[in-house]
């Protein structure tokens, strides 16, 4: 396959690329959005021609969103494009609100589609929720760039999914790695034919190692991308890569301490911070809440594939408590919402179990010890509750208030990766 330009530059005129374009970026934030106008009135894009220089703008947080939101509906003032002219709105949980613009593929997607082998011509079976939040349509618009077909599969419905794919027969796959296993197994099981499907872009979950191993077995190969509905791809694997992820060209990507502004020296573990290029939904330094660390080697040796941009460690955990659980963020402000609704809850945890595809989620509550009240109705409000806030389902069980342990956390994922 041949590479993209781009991605075989030196770092040197990577950067300078970058940089150069960065000013004009900044400026149009500033002048264009009412949240970026106030946090750079004394800034002068101008100045700010260096990494060095960036780390002194403040990072605008994925966690802060939500109250900016609801301060400054819809979007907090940070869309430099009215609603008029976009082409669709997302809603993640939060709830957090984000613009899609005009363009084709606007989420930069096709870049992680074509290193996972991905060409024109490929029907591809999009699993990703269509409703709501915005991952198939991220992926349908990469696809559609490079001419692929989609199949607009969705979520759910495994036998018909099986079904479908043994009639039309997909060469590629979108989704999350857990439902492409499940969908397999039940193709097995009904005994349909499914190995038309050659190859795998997958997100929203890890791709753990045993099912990496699995999806190898059965002559697929499955790459992952990393990606949020805010700044589109952030960077993704390669079959060539034996570990790591490939930086997409169209963003700055910094590492900086948790909660804070200053980038992390190359190989410590912090916060993935995130200048894009979109004109509709300018963000800068856009801090993710995720984790990772840029890998050292990465610094001065290309990856087998032949790209030369920073690879980082993947996605290595949440500098909040913020937890994805079946490709969805749960808040610990979700926790504190369900509480509101229901004043009988004196603490709360949400804990996750189980493994990658097949977790459970629980709420566990203490309630109020002067309750009086039907608790198996309670129980079934409180469960509603948190499918409402979380658009999730979860078990809810009452505790003895010395079984949640009082450090701070609630929400704690106690599921296995292997």
């Amino acid at each position: 396959m041949t590479l993209d330009p781009l991605e075989t530059r030196s770092s040197s005129d990577r950067e300078q690329a970058l940089f150069q374009k960065l000013p004009s970026q900044i400026a149009w934030a500033k002048s264009s959005t009412a949240y970026f106008g106030e946090l750079f009135k004394e800034i002068s894009p101008n100045n700010i021609t260096s990494r060095e220089m960036l780390a002194t703008i403040p990072v605008t947080r994925k966690s802060d969103l939500s109250s900016q939101q609801k301060n400054h509906p819809p979007f907090g003032g940070l869309n430099a494009t009215r609603i008029a002219n976009l082409k669709r709105i997302f809603q993640s949980p939060g709830p957090i609100y984000e613009p899609q613009g005009n363009e084709l593929d606007g989420f930069r997607m096709a870049r992680a589609l074509r290193a996972a082998g991905f060409v024109q011509g490929d029907l591809v079976h999009n699993t990703f929720s269509y409703h709501f939040t915005p991952g198939a349509w991220m992926m349908e618009g990469g696809a559609h760039a490079l001419g692929c077909c989609v199949f607009p599969a969705g979520v759910g419905q495994t036998e018909l999914q099986a079904i479908t794919i043994a009639q039309l027969q997909p060469t590629a796959y979108t989704g999350t790695p857990s439902f492409l296993k499940i969908i397999l197994e039940k193709s097995d099981e009904l005994k349909l034919q499914s190995s038309s499907i050659q190859k795998a872009l997958v997100s929203g979950e890890a791709l753990t190692p045993s099912m990496r191993a699995w999806f190898i077995n059965r002559g697929i190969t499955v790459v992952s991308a990393y990606a949020t509905a805010d700044v589109g791809l952030i960077a993704y694997e390669t079959p060539e890569l034996v570990s790591g992820m490939i930086v997409d060209e169209e963003i700055i990507l910094e590492i900086v301490e948790p909660n804070g502004m200053t980038p992390l020296p190359i190989g410590e573990i912090g916060e993935v911070v995130i200048t894009v290029f979109n004109p509709d939904y300018p963000l800068i330094r856009f801090g993710t809440g995720d984790l990772s660390a840029i890998d050292r080697n990465s610094m001065h040796q290309a990856a087998p594939c032949g790209r030369t941009n920073l690879r980082i460690k993947g996605w290595l955990g949440r500098a909040d408590q913020t937890t994805k659980i079946k490709g969805m963020f749960v808040h610990p402000s979700q926790v504190g919402e369900i509480m509101k609704k229901h004043p009988e809850i004196q603490r709360a945890r949400i804990i996750v179990s189980g493994n990658i595809g097949n977790e459970e989620m629980t709420l566990h509550c203490v309630l109020q010890n002067s309750l009086d009240d039907d608790l198996q109705k309670l129980n079934a409000r409180i469960v509603d509750s948190v499918r409402e806030v979380t658009k999730l389902r979860a078990t809810v069980v009452f505790r003895d208030d010395h079984l949640i342990p009082q450090d701070g956390k609630v929400i704690e994922d106690a599921r296995t990766y292997a």
